[in-house]
């Protein structure tokens, strides 16, 4: 086997791990491919014989790459026509197996209460909470004290009060919920979706100044649903070959709005409280959805 073979095999091995590094910190999964486009040209031109952790080496890389995206990534953020989500992970159904690893994956709402934090604050917690990281490790990465990477995590935390929580999704009461929502707004059942949303619901979505939504979030369970049923008439035409499809969109089930060839153009996806929808995250700009495949299409 060749250095350079070894090079990939060790890379390869560790590439999903990095992924999520990276899509954490950015919330976003192209910038997340650059930064593993980058990441493995660094380890190619390391000499690896004298780096004696290579998943430990290669975090740091990935993680100060990402950090010094991070600071960009927000002034551009701030200057965002509307409201800023992040970019979807999207799937149709998965195997037990493949559930138990998109478990691990991090909701919409989620990465977007993280975007309340400084870079070195969102570096600290996700490296620390979500991935068990030490801090004198993390330290290394944003050169600092352990101490002071500490305290930085913990103001995370305060800072995101409850949104810093990773909670066990239950995904056949979420799915029914989502199937009950589909349905509803397929009748245009106003108090269908009444019945399913929490009072003060919040309804997010992006555009991005290219595609039509929201430039600031919708509140109010009545506001709510009758947007959705809105939205249904104008935007969804079975006859024409539109529809929307049961997704998982970061481990959670959700819809996604496809044309007769199953392209997405727009998901939804939803957060649950006591079995209602406090919040839906509607992600519509096309920009954040290349990296979709298309979805299978049923008659």
């Amino acid at each position: 086997m060749t250095d350079e073979t070894s090079g990939v095999d060790e890379f390869e091995a560790l590439r999903r791990y990095l992924g999520s590094v990276a899509y954490r910190l950015l919330g976003s999964v192209s910038d997340a491919e650059d930064i593993l486009q980058e990441a493995w040209l660094r380890w190619r031109a390391t000499d690896r014989s004298r780096v004696e952790e290579p998943r430990a080496f290669l975090t740091t890389v990935v993680t100060r790459l990402c950090y010094d995206q991070l600071g960009s990534a927000r002034h551009r953020r701030e200057a965002y026509y509307g409201e800023w989500l992040p970019e979807p992970v999207v799937s149709e159904d998965a195997s037990p197996a493949q559930l138990a690893e998109l478990g691990e994956e991090v909701s919409m709402a989620l990465l977007t209460v993280l975007e309340q934090l400084t870079p070195a604050e969102r570096t600290a917690f996700v490296l620390h909470d979500v991935f068990a990281i030490g801090f004198d490790e993390i330290a290394g990465s944003l050169d600092r004290t352990p101490d002071a990477t500490r305290q930085l995590a913990s103001r995370a935390r305060r800072r995101m009060k409850n949104g810093g929580r990773r909670t066990t999704v239950d995904r056949t009461a979420h799915r029914e919920v989502v199937s009950a929502f589909a349905s509803a707004a397929t009748r245009g059942d106003i108090q269908g979706l009444v019945a399913l949303l929490d009072p003060e619901v919040v309804w997010h979505s992006d555009g991005g100044g290219i595609v039509s939504a929201g430039v600031r979030p919708i509140s109010g369970v009545d506001k709510v649903a009758r947007l959705v049923v809105g939205l249904y008439a104008k935007f969804i035409a079975p006859e024409a070959g539109v529809g929307w499809a049961p997704v998982l969109i970061n481990g959670v089930p959700g819809m996604a709005w496809h044309d007769a060839e199953g392209t997405v153009f727009g998901v939804v996806v939803f957060e649950l409280t006591d079995g209602r929808i406090t919040e839906a995250h509607v992600v519509v700009n096309p920009e954040k959805l290349t990296h979709v495949t298309r979805i299978t299409v049923t008659s």
